[in-house]
């Protein structure tokens, strides 16, 4: 048989090793030991790690990398970094918004991510950022599945023409129903706009995912409320809350009803490490909450987990390099997730978890999937994450699009000259 790509010798996230991925047309072929056949081109994986790209569900793009305009966040708390973007929509343009998109969307394929969900605000009559990121979806559209949700950043309720420039920038095409119901003026307003937001999903055919509880309140409680419409118009498995960073927060009894609602209700949780545990406990002393919403008892129910990015160089966080893996690692110290299961769970949320929350259609390394996938240097997950491995390759559409050199240092100690490889140093399996 004749290939387009042919890759020998992976290792797999699930543990399979020496397998052999065909790829024709796009799609994966074949997934097993021992593919004979031409291919354009072959790629020996070494016995290294093949993974399906890293899928980040909760990000920002219409503020990346707009670091420092018009200025620094002083105070580095979320309300500040409202604020300030709120300064600086009055002066984004369109344009501004496509080229800083693109220079990330370049970041992002190099760390082998190519599925985002971006949130962008509606709260501007000029629907500038929606402009800019319709553009961007259809620029990277080849490379990168970008799914866009309708943002009221200001509240749905709180800000006059939030609703009406929501429902414009679903006309104009944006994919998803966004929200913040924690930011609206009362927690009546806050319940009403989680129905209204849902209500116009049903209408549309369309997926929720609200910024839901991202306070440490114990009293925000509109997960709850997102589970009952959920429920009440048949949406589950097309809702995700994003942040529920108030459940670090709340009472155990509470928390053992609510958990079993989220569950039943089949919402998909997001948390995102990075900015939750730098936004979250700001009025705190000590001891200081940490903000991440409670990752190992959702995984103990069976709820999806994903862990987000949120943000890169943006008034609310003015760290971060699209890195999955600093993210999934961020995730697993901050939710003292450490056994070997739990370490593999974190990787599965920066990965398939987020993919099954965004609807990915043909996701995976296994035969009839889309061909896209990254050659990490690591040998499995665990060491994926703890290495930060880098992406050798990242593969498109059965097409190499990104190529990153072999991480090894050179050491000349005492007249010895040796090569150091982080993967080298794996531990004892018992």
């Amino acid at each position: 048989m004749s290939f387009d790509l042919l890759v020998k010798n992976a290792t797999l996230p699930d543990g399979r090793k020496g397998m052999d991925i065909a790829c024709s047309g796009g799609r994966i072929a074949a997934v097993e030991k021992g593919i004979e056949g031409e291919a354009g081109q072959v790629i020996d994986a070494g016995g290294l790690l093949v993974s399906p790209p890293f899928v980040d569900c909760h990000f920002h793009m219409d503020a990346a990398l707009s670091l420092g305009l018009p200025r620094m966040n002083q105070s580095g708390t979320l309300l500040e970094g409202i604020a300030l973007w709120g300064e600086l929509k009055e002066i984004l343009t369109v344009e501004a918004v496509v080229e800083r998109a693109l220079r990330y969307c370049d970041l992002a394929v190099s760390q082998g991510l190519l599925a985002i969900r971006s949130h962008v605000d509606v709260c501007d009559d000029k629907l500038t950022g929606v402009q800019g990121l319709l553009e961007v979806r259809e620029k990277v559209k080849p490379y990168i599945d970008l799914q866009l949700v309708a943002f009221p950043q200001d509240g749905l309720y709180r800000s006059p023409t939030a609703e009406r420039n929501l429902l414009k920038a679903l006309d104009m095409g944006v994919d998803v129903v966004g929200g913040i119901p924690h930011f609206e003026r009362t927690m009546t307003d806050g319940a009403s706009s989680v129905a209204r937001l849902c209500e116009i999903a049903a209408e549309r055919g369309l997926m929720v995912d609200l910024h839901c509880d991202e306070s440490d309140d114990p009293m925000s409680r509109h997960i709850e409320t997102l589970t009952y419409e959920t429920q009440r118009l048949g949406l589950q498995g097309r809702v995700a809350g994003s942040h529920l960073t108030s459940m670090h927060s709340m009472d155990n009894y509470y928390v053992s009803k609510l958990l079993p609602l989220i569950a039943e209700a089949e919402v998909h949780a997001i948390a995102n490490p990075l900015i939750n545990i730098t936004l979250q406990g700001r009025h705190d002393t000590y001891p200081k909450r940490r903000g991440q919403t409670r990752v190992p008892e959702m995984r103990a129910y069976g709820i999806n987990v994903s862990f987000g990015h949120d943000c890169v160089m943006d008034p609310w966080y003015s760290m971060g390099s699209g890195d999955m893996l600093e993210v999934a690692s961020m995730g697993l110290h901050v939710g003292q997730m450490t056994s070997r299961e739990a370490i593999r769970y974190c990787y599965d949320c920066v990965t398939a978890h987020p993919a099954r929350a965004m609807g990915l259609e043909g996701y995976g390394v296994e035969k009839g999937c889309k061909a896209d996938f990254v050659l990490l240097q690591a040998r499995d997950t665990i060491e994926a994450i703890r290495l930060k491995a880098t992406r050798l390759k990242v593969v498109r559409g059965g097409r190499v699009i990104s190529e990153t050199p072999v991480r090894q240092a050179s050491l000349m100690l005492d007249g010895r000259p040796d090569t150091v490889d982080p993967a080298d140093y794996a531990p004892h399996e018992h």
